[in-house]
């Protein structure tokens, strides 16, 4: 499936209602996945472009085996809820660079814990027919009960009746972060999916390393005397 980016902030919310229909909310079997990817934006305040990278990863071993980079000039705008409508069209260009399609995404942001149900989770997983997660630093809709502090506790993200998510502890005594899923995955299976790639910090793998990956990726751009491709 595709859709138009030249879209205002009323159409993306219209459409963001539409497409959550097409999202699936089902188990994903791990051990069907030999590569997972993450996805990160990088990006100054004020300025219109956008650096992301894309990192797939092994999950026998935890390292990285491809990296796909792009740049490019958005004009959406920053809009809590509308993330995807500013990030998707450059992280779908690093994606079409990668040799190797990972079998699994996870997104630095949310599933469907968001007030549409249609985070950047679910908006790339419809796009690019593949399993995601999201996986967020703070929430942006729901609570939850209390957590235990030791790693790897969890709590169901609630919005009135709907469970959206998971709070998930991933080191002792540390803020925790918020997985959802996105498409072709549930929520016990994306926070199973998300431990899986943990090692010593906060976030997983996946996120940590495409987040300085794309990071790395800005500054090498900036100080570049070519313009960013």
């Amino acid at each position: 499936m595709s859709h138009s980016w030249d879209i205002t902030p009323s159409e993306a919310r219209i459409l963001q209602e539409k497409l959550r229909r097409d999202v699936r909310i089902i188990p994903l079997n791990l051990n069907a996945i030999r590569y997972v990817a993450g996805a990160d934006v990088s990006c100054m305040k004020r300025d219109p472009w956008l650096y992301a990278s894309v990192v797939v990863m092994d999950m026998t071993e935890m390292k990285p085996v491809e990296v796909a980079n792009a740049s490019q000039k958005s004009l959406f705008p920053y809009i809590p809820g509308l993330l995807s409508f500013r990030e998707s069209p450059v992280i779908l260009q690093a994606w079409e660079k990668l040799r190797l399609k990972p079998d699994a995404l996870i997104c630095d942001g949310q599933g469907i814990a968001h007030p549409r149900r249609f985070g950047i989770a679910s908006h790339l997983g419809l796009l690019l027919g593949v399993p995601t997660v999201g996986c967020a630093k703070s929430i942006l809709t729901g609570r939850y009960d209390s957590l235990g502090e030791e790693a790897g506790s969890r709590a169901y993200l609630k919005e009135g009746e709907d469970v959206v998510g998971a709070a998930l502890r991933t080191r002792a005594n540390v803020k925790p972060v918020f997985v959802s899923p996105g498409h072709l995955s549930d929520i016990d299976s994306s926070v199973n999916l998300v431990c899986t790639c943990l090692r010593s910090y906060r976030l997983p793998e996946t996120s940590r390393l495409a987040h300085r990956s794309a990071n790395e990726f800005r500054m090498r751009s900036l100080y570049s005397p070519y313009d960013p491709v």
